[in-house]
């Protein structure tokens, strides 16, 4: 939401209550405060000036004060790096769910609604942006499509993110995915590289190292959210990229990278979620739980604290936050426990986060209704004709979004390839929704546990087509139409009914209700999933990440499978 501007007066205001000689507009009073500078915990209070902090230590007398005898004080985490939309709900509600957890300010790449909507999507992200509590900023989606291996619902040029540029809520670029793209020099990837310059460039570069990191590097990226194991975070940060430490409700890896979290590394890394959805946020938390896991896993809480706030900041040139000292922007968490990264309360910008704060926000209209153009579908449209020897098989790995590219032999009868149930092989098939001109991809996958009916989603990253898992051709055309009846979402389907389902309207991501309805209705929809079958933990997303050819090594789009190690579809 908009500030005020700090004028000389109100300068003049900071000073007298930082030097205690008028009461400050905010005292936090009577907690232990981690000073991340120097490790230690120091006792006494906070003054606040509107959105600043203006003095620590000591006693000071406030317009409001809040009790904090037995808090620890910290300063409000930062996610690096994420996509509101892989949340499942709008900017307001990801708000009003994730702000309670400590993270006072998320950066945003608007990727997956910028590939349905365009730079309609900018706009919408920067509206939204501006109108929450939590300080959102944006990164421009830099790989709009992807790749040129699917079909998606926009393209977004140099031209068209220019004019979004200098937003103040803008940063610099996203995640650049088309990382072979960076390293063949491709026209495209070279000017939106060379336009953003001396700004941020976010990375994304899995299993990318040796000579092939260093181009990428020289390019001017800075960061990475895509190391998976401690070997690639190291070579990425001697390379001198800040290495963002994931964990979401797909792609883990905080285990894998703990042990670079240390004295020498920390300042040099930070967290993200990158993908999570309401229901994990409600089980485990948010950044929270990434702060209390690496903790128990033997992670100094002093570097825990450090990658959570003021090392992040620092990576993205937020110069503002990230202390708990006198000048700093006043986004704090209260803690009962710091090991257990308990929070009890928020400030976010100098306010107190409650109830009456959400509900002081402007209201943003949703946008990409009926964005879900898909045909009508028949269980023929599923059928995979051709010999079943030696066929392409996505492997799917629990935990992560890289997949195996596998070979089987395949039944087959009558001139059609089926599922293989024994070997927990079945139907994925990708079904192109923007009325372009109605592909579909067809193909086989392994690792879901599916033994009848089929799961679908209008979620696919990343260019948001109709992704479907299926043993039955009856069930996937029921399920991939009713997708098109509720304007896209998650549907379960078998023996030709509808077992559970979630509309996401909103670009057929996002759903228009609350969190705590999405969190209902996806319980609802894995235990429909577990009753298939489905041995997965999150299904759902994992389902979304079948169509991304941007991960190694195997996946499906609307054209067909992908070798994404070679960059081509497999004929």
């Amino acid at each position: 939401m908009p500030h005020e501007a700090v004028t000389p007066e109100r300068l003049a205001r900071m000073i007298d209550q930082g030097r205690g000689t008028i009461p400050a507009d905010l005292v936090i009073r009577g907690g232990t405060i981690l000073d991340l500078v120097t490790g230690d915990l120091l006792a006494g209070d906070v003054a606040i000036c509107g959105e600043r902090i203006v003095g620590t230590g000591g006693r000071y007398e406030g317009s409001r004060i809040i009790e904090a005898a037995g808090k620890i004080i910290v300063p409000g985490f930062i996610d690096t790096h994420l996509h509101i939309e892989s949340s499942l709900v709008t900017p307001a509600e990801f708000d009003r769910c994730v702000l309670p957890h400590g993270v006072t300010t998320a950066i945003w790449d608007p990727h997956e609604i910028a590939n349905v909507l365009g730079r309609a999507a900018l706009r919408y992200a920067l509206d939204a942006a501006s109108a929450t509590i939590m300080d959102i900023r944006l990164n421009l989606s830099s790989c709009v499509p992807a790749t040129p291996l699917e079909t998606a619902g926009a393209r977004l040029a140099v031209e068209d993110l220019l004019p979004f540029a200098d937003h103040p809520k803008v940063i610099g670029l996203a995640e650049f995915m088309n990382f072979p793209g960076v390293l063949a020099k491709d026209p495209e990837c070279l000017a939106k590289l060379s336009a953003f310059q001396g700004r941020h460039i976010d990375g994304h570069a899995p299993l990318l190292g040796g000579r092939d990191l260093d181009a990428y590097c020289a390019a001017g990226i800075r960061t990475d959210h895509e190391a998976t194991s401690a070997r690639e975070a190291r070579e990425k940060l001697a390379k001198g990229m800040g290495v963002l430490v994931r964990e979401g409700s797909v792609s883990k890896d905080l285990h894998a990278l703990l042990p670079l979290i240390t004295p020498d590394h920390a300042p040099f890394m930070a967290f993200c979620t990158d993908d999570r959805n309401p229901l994990d946020i409600g089980e485990e938390g948010h950044l929270d739980f990434l702060i209390r896991t690496a903790i128990a896993q033997g992670a100094r809480p002093l570097d825990v604290y450090r990658m959570a706030s003021i090392s992040a900041a620092r990576l993205f040139g937020l110069r503002d936050r990230g202390l708990v000292a006198p000048g700093w922007r006043a986004d704090l968490v209260l803690l009962d426990d710091l090991e257990a990264c308990c929070v009890s309360g928020v400030i976010a910008g100098g306010r107190v986060v409650d109830d009456a704060l959400f509900a002081g926000r402007p209201t943003i209209a949703p946008v990409g209704r009926h964005s879900v153009k898909a045909p009508a579908l028949e269980a023929a449209d599923f059928m995979i004709s051709g010999s079943g020897e030696n066929r392409p098989v996505i492997g799917v790995l629990p935990g992560k979004i890289i997949t195996e590219h596998l070979r089987f032999d395949l039944p087959s009868r009558e001139g059609f390839v089926g599922c293989d149930l024994a070997r927990d092989i079945v139907k994925v098939a990708v079904v192109e929704r923007h009325g372009k001109n109605g592909n579909i991809g067809r193909g086989f996958v392994k690792g879901f546990g599916l033994k009848g009916g089929a799961i679908a989603s209008s979620v696919g990253h990343d260019s948001h087509n109709l992704t479907l898992v299926g043993v039955d051709e009856v069930d996937m055309a029921l399920a991939a139409n009713r997708l098109g009846e509720i304007e896209g979402g998650f549907v379960v389907a078998a023996r030709g009914r509808i077992l559970a389902e979630i509309a996401l309207p909103v670009a057929g991501l996002m759903s228009i209700e609350s969190f705590e309805h999405v969190r209902e209705r996806l319980v609802a929809l894995r235990a429909a999933a577990k009753s298939l079958g489905v041995t997965l933990q999150e299904p759902f997303l994992q389902v979304a990440f079948l169509p991304l050819p941007v991960i190694p090594h195997l996946k499906i789009t609307d054209l067909g499978m992908v070798d994404v190690d070679r960059f081509s579809l497999i004929s």
